[in-house]
């Protein structure tokens, strides 16, 4: 049998991986299960935009987020992008300990390899597509989880409007500790403005917390600025390679290990554990297991909800006990009555929502 020669370098080619380069996910921007293309005013309290992307503010409502905000044409061989738009009477001045942030908190799991924190670690290299209104230079940083290590980056917006693709190459770091579970491994982060506080020297790890470079542009003090980002990768190495596109089905089910929403039928079977106020248990499984056991929100459409074969209302409801893999919810009705170990249905939940969240 004939054997074909092999090029070389082609089996390093990015042509021919088929492992999980990108340790970023959702960096394309495609999947937005909490806002379905909303926009987001974003408020104090860490909160997420599209998913896996957390957004941290110093000052509520200072600024939007959006899935394709300002509806502008993606770079090429993108549909999606997260927009961040500043209010039009919105600017603020950051004061020295302020911080806004876009950031993504990579599970160890996923960025094991990287061997941060031991003499074997390695350089990794972080890849964008950015637009801003806003010219200059732009920072961000790769934070532990400790807080305890940090490396600041800048990259730079030359042209007002206009997509630009950045590359930052990030040594390997030795020291430190470094989650290689299921916990908060790496972040990456964008910074929208922070002060001097958390603000440091670019292009070298430090031994403290620093979510920006020093002297980076600050967006939330200009009204109306607007920044968009997508193609967003982190991969192992010191070169940039080609964006590791996933399916849409992949892509999904790896966010759905951090948050997952689950859209009631018309008629929901609930269980009657035992007569009375409470002890009516209704059942969720779980379609992709999830990072740890979840915490539940739920629409406000979900009170008040007619029981088919049993005269009561559902007054609310609240979360017993869950599993990465399934989980039950209680209901608790307005009356009392009904018979043990007998199930029936619920016919008002149509449409309404509960979000799964084990986010890091």
């Amino acid at each position: 049998m004939a054997l074909t020669q092999v090029q070389p370098g082609m089996l390093a080619s990015d042509s021919q991986y088929t492992g999980f380069k990108n340790r970023i996910l959702n960096g394309q921007m495609v999947i937005d299960q909490r806002n379905a293309g909303a926009s987001v005013s974003v408020q104090t309290t860490t909160g997420y935009a599209l998913d896996r992307w957390a957004c941290l503010t110093a000052v509520n409502s200072k600024y939007s987020i959006q899935q394709n905000a300002g509806s502008v044409t993606p770079p090429a061989g993108y549909i999606n992008y997260l927009g961040v738009t500043v209010g039009a009477s919105a600017g603020v001045t950051v004061g020295a300990t302020d911080q806004y942030l876009i950031r993504q908190l990579i599970e160890g799991f996923n960025v094991a390899d990287f061997a941060y924190g031991t003499s074997s670690a390695s350089p990794v290299t972080l890849s964008f597509w950015i637009r801003s209104s806003v010219t200059g230079t732009y920072g961000g940083a790769l934070v532990n989880n400790a807080g305890d290590r940090s490396y600041p980056f800048t990259y730079t917006i030359n042209s007002a409007n206009t997509w630009e693709q950045k590359t930052v190459t990030v040594a390997g770091i030795t020291t430190g500790t470094w989650v290689t579970n299921n916990g908060n491994g790496l972040n990456v982060t964008f910074s929208l403005g922070v002060g001097s506080t958390y603000s440091g020297t670019a292009g070298a790890w430090a031994s403290t917390y620093y979510a920006n470079a020093t002297g980076a542009v600050k967006l939330v003090e200009t009204n109306s600025a607007t920044w968009y980002v997508t193609g967003v990768q982190l991969e192992k190495g010191s070169t940039a390679t080609s964006f590791d596109y996933r399916p849409y089905g992949t892509e999904l089910a790896l966010c759905q290990r951090y948050y997952q929403v689950f859209t009631c039928t018309a008629v929901e079977w609930i269980y009657n554990e035992a007569n009375g106020a409470t002890n009516k248990f209704w059942q969720l499984y779980i379609p992709v297991p999830m990072r740890s056991a979840p915490t539940a929100t739920y629409s406000s459409g979900m009170t008040g909800g007619a029981v088919v074969g049993f005269s009561g209302t559902i007054s609310s409801l609240a979360l017993v006990s869950a599993s990465v893999n399934r989980l039950a919810t209680r209901v608790t009705m307005s009356t009392a009555n009904g018979t043990a170990n007998y199930v029936y249905h619920c016919d008002s939940f149509d449409g309404d929502t509960v979000g799964l969240s084990s986010e890091l």
